[in-house]
């Protein structure tokens, strides 16, 4: 599974492909103050980078790959 879902994480491992998406978002819709952690993502589809962005759940941990970690924080950090 690319994406645990525990009670107020989602983990994700590996690659999260376009089918997780649907699920990452139903999940985050009902879960407001999850804390996603991305340090084993190794590859991120954009599906998925959409419901991020759109749901605006605070990123507890950035990938471990530190490509993906510069382009993921530049598009998902907290712009306050």
């Amino acid at each position: 599974m690319p994406i645990r879902y525990k009670k107020n994480q989602a983990l994700f491992e590996g690659v999260a492909t376009v089918d997780d998406a649907e699920g990452l978002q139903q999940w985050l819709k009902h879960k407001p103050h999850a804390t996603v952690h991305l340090t084993a993502c190794s590859h991120l589809h954009s599906a998925n980078l959409q419901v991020l962005m759109a749901a605006g759940n605070r990123i507890a941990a950035w990938p471990d790959d530190t490509d993906l970690h510069c382009w993921l924080e530049t598009l998902l950090s907290d712009k306050k």
